[in-house]
């Protein structure tokens, strides 16, 4: 029926327009959309600053060392970026690391756009970059896993990791296009911008669910406590050190031997640019997946989804046909989610509120720190066993860490709870902290 001409139907009484699922509140909507802003400008960012050091006389060791730059520090100030973001409120830690993202950034753009920088500064710049990257991350983590309930933990992570590999993938097409049309330097300019949009929605964010911290002992003491954490849960460490070197070898094939296959045996940057976007196009599709697949045994699910990954480094070693190997790079990228919404949702259920930023740090401190020494003797690698061999020693390396993994009883036995709070949950409404030698394994 219609209304009447100039008024809108009325709601009952006690009712509202649904806007938003329950469990995707304030913060969390908030920390959603200031992702898909950052993802947007530092994907094309990562472009624009290669194609920098290229036109400004530069070869591809100097790309390599300014990426380097960006990782050394990022590896090193990752575990004082997560004391810090247990010690302080995170949403300070994460608006003041915009912060200095913005500047860094603006600093090169305006380097790029009035003449020609030198290689030092852009390395400079960007390892500010990096160093503010190391303490954003793990008060981010925490901020997040913070702001979701429970029940519907995999569904809200799922949804977040979605947005962030989508705006990901727009990234790098749109900052490709940019570049192209009007050079790296405005592109460096929006990212910069980026950053200062997202850290002024981030500084809207509310802590007031957080219990305040007391002093504490000291910066040491705080990273041995998130050691302790992390050492004393076998399911934790065990796939810590799994993925420090599984994804070592992932970036190896990927970023080195990948582009050498496709130049020897593809038909140039086409083809691996394709099955880099069919890549980007299954991680949405396994985040569409988890935000309706609850596996009751998460952490193992997530396990056996990592076996996938050792099928790009496969694919390479063959070579598969275009057409293969993107079909290959979907299914790793859907396996990726499958693994990451799994052990997001482990890690909030399992870790107390108070020192989630720690373990992040940790997290991932192990999963970038042997990325660089992969990819520095990918290429010494190929020369003494061959690119195949190479190849194929990666693949097996992953299953055979991955079967390990898989002998630890907690990841096999770590289940979903529905029906009593989670760690990060309980510790927002427990008095006391939870110390880790408390915490019983699941």
């Amino acid at each position: 029926m219609n209304s009447p001409a100039g008024r809108s139907p009325r709601r009952p009484r006690g009712t509202r327009l649904a806007r938003r699922p329950e469990w995707a509140g304030r913060n969390y909507t908030l920390l959603t959309a200031a992702a898909i802003v950052t993802n947007l400008g530092s994907q094309g960012a990562m472009i624009a600053a290669a194609f920098a050091v290229l036109e400004s006389g530069g070869d591809a060791g100097d790309v390599g060392l300014v990426a380097a730059a960006r990782t050394v520090p990022l590896i090193l100030f990752l575990l004082i970026g997560g004391a810090l973001a247990d010690r302080l409120p995170r949403h300070r830690v994460m608006v003041a690391a915009n912060a200095v993202n913005c500047l860094s950034q603006a600093s090169f753009a305006v380097l790029v756009l009035t003449g020609e920088p030198e290689l030092w500064q852009m390395m400079a710049l960007t390892a500010l970059g990096g160093t503010a990257h190391a303490f954003f991350s793990p008060a981010s983590e925490g901020m997040l896993m913070s702001s979701v309930s429970g029940a519907q933990a995999g569904r809200a992570f799922a949804l977040y990791r979605m947005a962030m590999q989508g705006a990901g993938i727009g990234g790098a097409a749109l900052g490709g296009a940019l570049i192209a049309l009007f050079g790296p330097g405005w592109v460096l300019a929006i990212d910069a911008a980026a950053f200062l949009v997202a850290g002024s929605m981030r500084a809207f964010l509310d802590v007031s669910h957080i219990p305040p911290r007391g002093p504490g002992e000291g910066m040491l003491a705080d990273l041995r406590d998130g050691w302790r954490e992390v050492t004393g849960r076998p399911w934790l460490w065990s796939i810590v050190v799994q993925f420090a070197v599984v994804n070592a070898m992932v970036s190896a094939a990927e970023a080195v031997y990948g582009p050498l296959v496709a130049r020897d045996e593809l038909g140039g940057p086409g083809p691996w640019g394709l099955a880099l976007a069919a890549f980007g196009a299954g991680t949405v599709g396994g985040a569409l997946l988890m935000m309706r697949w609850r596996p009751r045994r998460m952490l193992l699910a997530g396990t056996l989804g990592v076996f996938p990954l050792a099928l790009p480094s496969a694919g390479l070693a063959v070579p598969l046909p275009v057409v293969g190997l993107a079909v290959v790079m979907f299914l790793t990228g859907v396996s990726v989610e499958v693994f990451g919404v799994s052990w997001m949702t482990s890690l909030h259920q399992e870790i107390p509120e108070d020192k989630l930023s720690r373990v992040s740090a940790y997290d991932w401190l192990g999963s970038v720190g042997m990325i660089p020494l992969a990819t520095a003797l990918a290429g010494p690698a190929e020369s003494a066993f061959g690119r195949g061999t190479a190849l194929w020693g990666c693949s097996a390396l992953i299953v055979l860490l991955t079967a390990a993994v898989l002998t630890v009883p907690d990841v096999r036995r770590l289940t979903r709870r529905t029906s009593e709070k989670t760690g990060a949950a309980a510790a927002r409404t427990a008095p006391d902290p939870v110390s880790p030698d408390e915490v019983r394994p699941a």
